[in-house]
């Protein structure tokens, strides 16, 4: 899988030799070069919650500006604690079964260097979040998928259980799912719980998007599942849900001796990080129901807006359940390659998006798919539909 069209090093070590540059780095560097409408890399254009930011500054005059404890700093781990109950009824040893990590990227690849030995085999569903193919190369394992096709991106069982063997060490599944913005159905979670019960496999669960569910529909951690909560370690961030990407605090949790083993990987790898951002999010955590509910109806009203729009301009668009992500066909804009078009959107029209197909092995199920961001200000989602528009829609 590449996500990049430079070549890579000659000296990178030959598991690593298909990542270069990430997809979102490229698309967001082609922005900032061609001053087009960045609506490829997922983060809001506007700042979290002020109280927020000001507990941030409040940490830094307050003295948390060294190594915080390895394990993360314990009004934290306190409050991921609370927070897990609070939303789905799971209980967890703040001391024992909570790990913060520097984003949901480390928490993902520090768990799967934990977990995967050489040979092992990872069941994911593609498309996947780029990170996930290069963490199960770094830990020399095996990456095998069933392929969520568009527009509705239901799980093939068939498939699925195509991907299982008794190589299979652990299953990565994310759910509310980049790039789609599906969201799995109980009945699906189900089915995930069953085969890694069956083929005695762990589940990793990103589920940093947990709180942008849209149209009624919630999200179910694996986790919650009866039976399940001793076999998976459940992945979050607060980046996503207090517009604070750029402060990379993340964690994870799980039975202690899952959370043990990823703390062993960790700290040979950022150790700590993120120090003052720490209370900050602790406080985020903590916020009441209605900043949750506000957050959620926003962005949906949000995901409405780029929807009608793009629709309007003839295109064939899906509507996500969750995430801040659409994905559109741009066939009708003459576009046989979304990674050719991609790359040309700029020059076209002045407007920056993702090709799906980069996070597939699959390229043909989304060849001619892009996605498109909605965490960004009304005004600057409606003129990059303009500019979309200005594009010859194809009889």
């Amino acid at each position: 899988m590449s996500a990049s069209t430079s070549s890579p090093s000659p000296v990178l070590v030959t598991r690593m030799r298909d990542f270069g540059p990430t997809i979102f780095d490229e698309m967001s560097a082609l922005a900032r070069r061609t001053g087009a409408i960045n609506l490829g890399q997922g983060f809001p254009d506007t700042d979290g919650p002020a109280e927020i930011l000001e507990a941030a500054r409040d940490a830094i005059s307050s003295g948390y500006n060294q190594y915080s404890p390895l394990q993360g700093y314990p009004e934290l781990r306190e409050a991921i604690a609370e927070h897990q109950a609070r939303f789905y009824g799971i209980d967890l040893d703040p001391d024992r079964e909570v790990l913060v990590t520097v984003g949901a990227t480390e928490a993902i690849t520090t768990t799967v260097l934990a977990l995967c030995e050489p040979g092992d085999e990872v069941v994911t569903f593609e498309p996947y979040y780029d990170s996930y193919a290069a963490a199960i190369a770094l830990a020399g394992a095996k990456r095998r998928t069933s392929v969520l096709r568009f527009p509705d991106y239901a799980v093939d069982e068939t498939s699925l259980r195509a991907a299982f063997s008794e190589r299979t060490r652990l299953v990565l599944l994310n759910t509310p799912h980049n790039p789609t913005g599906k969201v799995f159905t109980r009945a699906e979670l189900e089915l995930v719980a069953a085969l890694a019960r069956e083929y005695d496999a762990w589940v990793v669960t990103d589920e940093v998007y947990e709180h942008l569910t849209f149209d009624g529909v919630r999200h179910l951690p694996m986790a919650g599942l009866p039976g399940m909560a001793h076999r998976t370690i459940t992945i979050s961030s607060g980046g996503k849900t207090f517009s604070t990407t750029g402060w990379k605090v993340g964690w994870l949790s799980g039975p202690e001796h899952l959370v043990t083993a990823a703390r062993a990987v960790k700290q040979y790898l950022s150790y700590v990080g993120s120090g003052p951002f720490q209370p900050a999010i602790a406080k985020a955590l903590r916020l009441g129901d209605d900043y949750y509910e506000q957050f959620r109806a926003g962005m949906q009203a949000k995901r409405d807006l780029l929807v009608r729009s793009l629709q309007e301009t003839g295109l064939v668009v899906q509507r996500p359940a969750g995430t801040y992500f659409v994905l559109a066909d741009v066939a009708p804009l003459g576009a046989t390659d979304a990674v050719d078009f991609c790359w040309q959107m700029p020059e076209l029209c002045g407007v920056v998006g993702v090709p799906v197909s980069v996070f597939h092995d699959d390229k043909e199920a989304a060849r001619t798919l892009v996605r498109f961001a909605f965490c960004k200000q009304d005004d600057i989602m409606r003129e990059a539909v303009r500019r979309l528009g200005t594009l010859q829609i194809a009889p």
